[in-house]
């Protein structure tokens, strides 16, 4: 399996990029992580946030193939902890598919990713940079590996 992060935006600062690579190369091939960088749309004061937010989705949903399973990082989806993302992931393995985790630019997701995802997961209620929202991805998703394989990284 592969987890696909798509992720609006482009151009992170060089902690951005070296804290996610340090923890999608700790990951196994059996769910590699792999970014997707889909760029910020632009937006002038004449053209509306939502034609924006719409071409982003537009692009996100191009880098998703037909049968991933496509998760939406949304406020409004299910907060998991540590242990029941370990689960999630567990399932995604046992499913066989590939998975797309969709984060939006500064407005949010695109209605239509909302729509396609099956899943819609919340990391907090909290307002969270986006470029950290990379680096948390990343390290939650090695940190669910590790509860899995019983790796003493994640001691509880």
């Amino acid at each position: 399996m592969q987890i696909n992060l798509v992720a609006v935006g482009t151009r992170m600062p060089a902690w951005v990029n070296e804290g996610y690579q340090e923890y999608a190369r700790r990951l196994p091939r059996e769910c590699a992580l792999k970014l997707t960088e889909i760029p910020l749309a632009r937006r002038a004061r004449a053209t509306p946030v939502a034609r924006a937010v719409d071409e982003e989705g537009k692009h996100m949903l191009a880098a998703v193939a037909p049968r991933q399973l496509a998760v939406a990082l949304d406020v409004k989806g299910r907060a998991w902890s540590t242990e029941q993302l370990a689960g999630q992931l567990q399932g995604w393995l046992q499913d066989g598919r590939n998975v797309s985790l969709l984060v939006g630019g500064p407005d949010g997701l695109a209605p239509a990713c909302l729509e396609r995802a099956e899943q819609r997961w919340s990391l907090s209620t909290l307002t969270l940079p986006h470029p950290l929202v990379r680096v948390l991805l990343a390290e939650q998703l090695y940190r669910a590996w590790t509860i899995l394989n019983n790796h003493p990284y994640h001691r509880s």
